[in-house]
């Protein structure tokens, strides 16, 4: 095997290894929002401040989001989203904002992340979505107003959101009109957009609850690998 061929091996080894960390962002799209006025989620008013959008950490469902602070110390919501389709990625993060009535703060419609077309549109209490669908013309996805506290997880809390619950509830869409239908008739991506783009897969990588230890350990024993082997062809070559 010649000098060159072994080099190439190793480093492919090597990026094979290292290739899960760098898409851990990707998986739960991970994004920092800085908003200079007060918005709103589902369930309640975020202060302004630096927030992180993320997706909860499932295999089973990718529409549910976590809002936390800027230092992740502290989850404000967990909130049910619907698929939104954009025709052309964005090539930097996005969250678009419903119309709202004079005074009251904005209320945050949906989250895309980097170079994907689907994006998360926030799912509102009846109540709430009824609101906001007369006061934006369009209809907005809704989900019974009872489960509106268990988006959030109150500071003095040790209990994590009910997401089960929110998961299994009927959700519906609200017409401006005032026409409470089911969501799929009026939040179907267009037929072109559901043959050609496929929504983010899971990465094959290993959760993030696992050490990197592993990994920093293996691309080391390359590393001596590489320099072994490094010797032996600049020995055959002497």
């Amino acid at each position: 095997m010649s000098y060159c061929k072994v080099t190439t091996l190793l480093c492919a080894g090597l990026l094979a290894v290292l290739s899960p960390l760098a898409k851990a962002d990707e998986w739960n799209q991970k994004t920092i929002f800085t908003f200079n006025a007060p918005v709103e989620v589902p369930g309640r008013v975020l202060p302004p401040g630096t927030y992180v959008f993320r997706l909860m950490d499932t295999l089973a469902d990718r529409d549910v989001v976590q809002v936390f602070n800027k230092d992740e110390t502290h989850l404000y919501g967990t909130f049910l989203a619907i698929s939104d389709y954009r025709l052309k990625p964005a090539g930097k993060a996005i969250i678009t904002f419903e119309e709202r009535a004079a005074g009251a703060p904005e209320a945050v419609r949906a989250w895309f992340y980097p170079g994907f077309n689907y994006g998360h549109e926030f799912v509102y209490p009846k109540v709430k979505a009824v609101e906001l669908a007369k006061a934006n013309q369009r209809p907005v996805a809704s989900m019974p107003n009872e489960l509106a506290a268990n988006t959030t997880k109150p500071a003095t809390s040790t209990n994590e959101p009910s997401v089960n619950a929110m998961k299994q509830a009927p959700l519906k869409a609200q017409k401006p009109t005032q026409e409470e239908v089911a969501v799929a008739e009026v939040f179907t991506p267009p037929p072109a957009a559901q043959a050609t783009v496929q929504k983010p897969q899971a990465p094959r990588q290993l959760p993030r609850t696992a050490s990197i230890l592993p990994l920093i350990g293996l691309s080391g024993l390359l590393s001596l690998a590489l320099a072994g082997l490094l010797r032996i062809a600049q020995t055959r070559m002497g």
